[in-house]
């Protein structure tokens, strides 16, 4: 099959990667600021400015800013204007660093999107393109449940309060007729809120009896012995749900579309060389959150977690309208209006220059 003009680019990365200069690898804080590649000397600012800022959490569901740091397509398509990075372990606290400007554009979950937007009056931010499908399931103790009507009467594991995975646990328990105070987490089955780092130990202390999560924090608790009970792709449509989405903040946005163009152009790019190249892309997720977090997963976890998750540049916007629903479902947010949350310009204008089909806003999209 002939290689897409996204492929074509993003091979072309790895040839100019010898003409960039790179500093030392390294382990630890400093380390992030010094084992990137560095921008090309000579090159041109975009939009005249000095750097853009990206944000993004350590999990491989966030696979395509890991991968696209660590292989410098970023870096590459912004030419002169340097990528600067953040990392975060929660929605929360990104959406606030964009608020606040320190950064421009991040990858996140649907969930502090919705939230993010909502509590901003639509005035904080744009959802401008996708970035991964799957990557989530729950996982259990299977000594103590053995089916999904088991899971009644347990301790449940999700990562925070309100988060995508929280929400997701809330509907999935409401639809099986179950009762579950949404703050509290106490009902019929209990919700125990977990940061994803903690879950591991929890599970092995028995504080909690599995757990709804991303990856790579579901193959973490399998490989602790726990077992996957549910797989919340099989729950959607065609198996596809958002899992990340990339976000702007719509002052950056207003004021420097071509840079956002760019790193757009770069995380399709990136998308394309994923799919095409997929072990020479865990492996590169795999070193860049040794690179953040200061150790590699395991070929145990991140094997099996790699697998379930998809990489695609649809933001499946639907799929985030029926997120909001089950946060409304749950009792977690007010029916929003998420008319406007969607921006999909200049990701249709990239996908259209690479040959590929536009994308849709689900009628989200600004009037």
């Amino acid at each position: 099959m002939p290689a897409t003009p996204a492929l074509r680019r993003a091979l072309a990365v790895i040839a100019t990667l010898p003409l960039l200069a790179l500093a030392a690898c390294g382990y630890g804080s400093q380390a992030k600021d010094l084992d990137d590649v560095q921008v090309a000397a000579g090159a041109r600012k975009i939009d005249g400015l000095d750097s853009v800022r990206i944000g993004y959490f350590g999990n491989l569901t966030h696979a395509t800013a890991l991968v696209g740091r660590e292989k410098g397509f970023f870096q590459k398509e912004l030419g002169g204007t340097e990528a600067k990075y953040a990392t975060f372990n929660a929605g929360p606290s990104e959406i606030e660093a964009l608020n606040s400007k320190s950064i421009d554009i991040g990858w996140i979950g649907p969930s502090p999107a919705i939230n993010g937007y909502v509590k901003s009056g639509g005035q904080n931010l744009r959802i401008i393109g996708g970035s991964a499908s799957g990557g989530v399931k729950l996982v259990v103790n299977p000594e103590k449940i053995t089916s999904l009507k088991d899971v009644k009467g347990k301790r449940i594991g999700t990562p925070q309060l309100g988060n995508t995975q929280d929400v997701a646990f809330l509907n999935w328990a409401a639809e099986q007729g179950w009762e579950v105070d949404a703050e509290s987490g106490k009902g019929d089955v209990s919700v125990v809120r977990t940061d994803n780092k903690i879950a591991p130990d929890a599970y092995k202390s028995g504080s909690i009896d599995g757990a709804w999560v991303p990856e790579p924090t579901a193959s973490k608790l399998v490989a602790e012995g726990a077992k996957v009970l549910l797989d919340e792709a099989d729950l959607w449509p065609d198996k596809k749900f958002v899992i990340t989405n990339i976000i702007v903040a719509q002052e950056f946005l207003k004021k420097h579309p071509k840079a956002v163009e760019a790193v757009l152009r770069a995380s399709v790019e990136t998308n394309a060389w994923i799919n095409a190249h997929p072990d020479e892309a865990k492996r590169a997720a795999n070193e860049r959150l040794a690179a953040d977090t200061g150790k590699p997963l395991p070929a145990e976890v991140i094997d099996p977690a790699w697998k379930s998750i998809t990489f695609l540049d649809d933001p499946l916007a639907a799929t985030l309208d029926a997120q909001a629903g089950h946060a409304v479902h749950a009792g977690l947010l007010d029916e929003p209006d998420l008319t406007g949350i969607y921006d999909l310009t200049l990701l249709n204008k990239v996908l259209a220059a690479e040959g590929g089909a536009t994308v849709d806003d689900a009628g989200l999209g600004a009037r």
